[in-house]
């Protein structure tokens, strides 16, 4: 970006996804403002990448065209948006608020409502890809909005993405997000349980896996995953946690739209009992472990 074109952002919530992101945002010739809960991280972010950080959301966001959030649930998500300290008291009309938490379709609709009548766009933005996806700037963005706000956020959205679509009105990004966190979640039970069964059959698991990983049944969980699940290596960052607030979104969303759901009903449960076992930080990977037990 040349820098007549420089554009003033804001990012609010420095976790896992939000540190990186906002990086890249900085990184490639934006003007970024940073909020985060915890202070020291959002000071430590400013020293590493050169931006600015607030002690509010609303500061963050007085002036920036673009304000992107990433933050924990629907609840974080109305603390950091409303209220006389929310990005909404300190946003300008034309601006356009883009939310990269995963969280409800109904959330997404409702914050669009909040935002249009002040004049502003709003993006629900939910991305796949975890932390190594962020840190590498390759995240997927499933996206619901207007296409005008889409396009004015578009080009600082791929600053850390590979793919953003728009997919329709606001909570279809969400939808989508839900969409993947149920193929995710029968293809991890899928896998541990064909890897258990190797193992107990006595075969050698990791050849097994070599050979299989060329046809059919090959996944990304799969290629990325299983040798690790094989060494009990469970540190990848999506965290069990995560995925059963997300599960718990989709379920809930199925009830609402007449959609069955008995696997991903079922491999919550199951990682319900990861969580029993001391398991709520181990990610979505840990599901071997249950059955190892």
């Amino acid at each position: 970006m040349s820098n007549n074109s420089v554009k003033k952002v804001a990012f609010i919530g420095l976790g896992v996804m939000g540190y990186p992101m906002a990086g890249y945002l900085q990184q490639k010739g934006y003007q970024v403002s940073v909020f985060n809960r915890t202070t020291a991280k959002a000071q430590q972010w400013a020293k590493q990448y050169g931006g600015n950080f607030a002690d509010t959301p609303a500061k963050a966001a007085q002036g920036a065209e673009l304000v992107f959030m990433c933050v924990g649930n629907d609840n974080d998500v109305r603390s950091v948006v409303y209220g006389e300290h929310g990005v909404l008291a300190g946003m300008q009309a034309g601006a356009v608020m883009v939310d990269h938490t995963t969280a409800s379709a109904n959330l997404a609709r409702e914050l669009s409502q909040a935002a249009k009548q002040q004049g502003i766009g709003f993006l629900d933005a939910p991305v796949s890809g975890g932390q190594a996806g962020a840190e590498n700037g390759v995240l997927t963005v499933m996206i619901g909005g207007e296409q005008g706000d889409f396009a004015q956020a578009e080009a600082a959205i791929m600053c850390y993405s590979r793919c953003a679509k728009l997919l329709g009105p606001a909570g279809s990004g969400q939808l989508a997000k839900m969409v993947n966190q149920i193929c995710i979640a029968g293809i991890v039970q899928g896998l541990a349980e064909a890897l258990n069964f190797a193992q107990n059959a006595g075969l050698d698991t990791s050849a097994v896996v070599e050979v299989i990983s060329q046809g059919a049944a090959s996944s990304w969980q799969m290629q990325n995953r299983s040798l690790t699940m094989l060494d009990g290596k469970y540190d990848f960052g999506f965290a069990v946690d995560w995925m059963r607030k997300d599960l718990g979104i989709a379920l809930a969303e199925a009830r609402e739209n007449g959609s069955h759901l008995p696997v991903t009903a079922l491999v919550d449960q199951f990682y319900s009992e990861v969580q029993q076992m001391g398991g709520s930080r181990w990610d979505t990977s840990s599901l071997l472990a249950r059955l190892k037990r």
